[in-house]
């Protein structure tokens, strides 16, 4: 017998191997070349449409600054407070807003009247809490006459800080108050403590004459300079830091784990339709038995999620004194959770249900599509629920307002309710994850009848 035939494979040994260029792969070159081509295609298309997506985000933020609300509140001199002498400082502070809306950017000032908030600065601080306004800048009574007292009287205690109030609370959404809100808001406070100190100090020099004015200055300086500034309440500061991964890119992972659940459980799934000493499953109860393990399996893996946070101390028992809603946190006592003792059970229970609507969705569409595309969807799913949770939908495009309805959004919400008390919406969170829970269980009968139908037709071969 030859060793070797024409084509230099052994009859009864496997082909011989030969080079790329050889004449016998010519078919295996243009299929395989025109496969790689057509996935590099679609992966570019796919990068240039999902990631643009995240992209977009930013692409307004300068002129959508203003739907980031801030109110602007003069009590300086208004009734039932003292009229004389003519106040100018809230005057001023509010012309200040006015011209500030004529840049940009700028933030969303608006100036209200005091009747508004029946004359009470603290109803101020609960429209912030409230997220009627991402922050306020309250004018104080008589600020202007405490002005004129403390160069009048000699009144060597006058703080300037207490003319003016500014209200905001970090926790609502760390990351835009840090990025945009504070930023902007140091910039007015300079230019209204620079404006108002210049008019002050052009006033005071008029009377430079008179004696009592020049005892004044010389008794309480900071009278003269820099005459007036703004006292800051975070209601409810964002701390312990902890919490960082808590309410942003640790709940990637929850994602992420939800999205793998559906590859370590499948096999073991599938053992019931494998006839090896036992008959097969009826189908129809095998996608019982899916359903019920799957979501029975969210509820273990979201409580060792959850488990993370208490292990790194973050408050879920109570103890910290705040007792109102306008009152400033006091952060040497931990975050105020919302729920004392329960905060932690309710805790779970959010991340469960968050967990429940994020990883049933990717056992349909895993189920639906196949290998590779989850990998692509596990990206789309990410990118569109992480642009509409970890950014205010506010000063993103209106695309986003769809970000609304998303499942991540609710759970960041939701958890920053909980962990900080924040102005809640718990009972919308939880409804809308119920919702997409519901959802997409009448789906999955669907998507367990399909898989098995490209299982049993070759449909779920990449490039057939």
């Amino acid at each position: 017998m030859q060793d070797s035939e024409k084509g230099g494979a052994k009859e009864d040994g496997p082909p011989t191997p030969v080079g790329f260029w050889d004449p016998k792969l010519k078919h295996i070159r243009h299929e395989s070349m025109s496969k790689w081509l057509l996935t590099t295609v679609v992966l570019m298309c796919f990068i240039l449409s999902v990631l643009s997506i995240y992209w977009a985000v930013f692409f307004h933020v300068d002129a959508n600054l203003s739907s980031l609300v801030v109110y602007i509140v003069d009590f300086d001199g208004k009734p039932p407070f003292e009229t004389r002498p003519p106040p100018f400082v809230g005057p001023m502070i509010s012309e200040l807003g006015v011209q500030m809306i004529q840049t940009i950017p700028h933030l969303g000032y608006g100036s209200l009247p005091a009747s508004q908030f029946n004359n009470d600065p603290i109803a101020v601080r609960q429209a912030v809490y409230n997220w009627d306004a991402w922050a306020a800048i309250i004018i104080n009574p008589n600020a202007t006459s405490m002005l004129y007292s403390a160069i009048r009287s000699s009144n060597s205690s006058y703080d300037p800080f207490g003319a003016c109030q500014l209200i905001f609370q970090t926790a609502r959404d760390d990351t835009s108050y840090y990025n945009y809100v504070l930023p902007q808001l140091e910039m007015f406070m300079t230019e209204a403590t620079s404006m108002v100190g210049q008019e002050w100090a052009r006033m005071v020099a008029a009377n430079a004459s008179d004696p009592a004015v020049v005892a004044g200055m010389q008794a309480a300086p900071q009278a003269l300079s820099p005459a007036i500034g703004f006292s800051r309440f975070d209601l409810r500061p964002f701390h312990p830091y902890t919490a960082t991964p808590t309410v942003s890119i640790g709940l990637i992972y929850l994602i992420i784990l939800s999205f793998f659940s559906f590859s370590f459980y499948l096999p073991i799934h599938m053992k019931y339709l494998v006839p090896k000493g036992h008959p097969p499953l009826k189908f129809w109860q095998l996608i019982v038995w899916r359903w019920v393990a799957t979501i029975t399996a969210y509820l273990f893996l979201s409580l060792a999620y959850s488990l993370i946070s208490l292990a790194f101390q973050i408050n879920f028992s109570g103890g910290n004194p705040v007792t109102s809603e306008t009152e400033v946190t006091m952060i040497e006592y931990g975050n105020p959770d919302a729920y004392g003792r329960g905060t932690f059970p309710v805790y779970w229970m959010l991340n469960y249900w968050g967990m429940f609507a994020l990883g049933l969705a990717c056992e349909n569409v895993a189920m639906i599509v196949g290998q590779p595309w989850t990998g692509l969807w596990l990206i789309f799913w990410v990118i569109t629920n992480v642009s509409t949770a970890f950014y205010a939908i506010d000063i993103e495009p209106r695309f986003y307002y769809l970000g609304y309805a998303f499942p991540l959004h609710q759970v960041v919400e939701g958890s920053r309710q909980i962990l900080f008390d924040l102005h809640s919406r718990i009972g919308l969170n939880f409804g809308i994850l119920i919702a997409w829970a519901a959802v997409n269980t009448a789906f999955f009968p669907l998507c367990c009848y399909w898989m098995r139908f490209k299982n049993n037709h070759g449909l779920h071969e990449y490039w057939a």
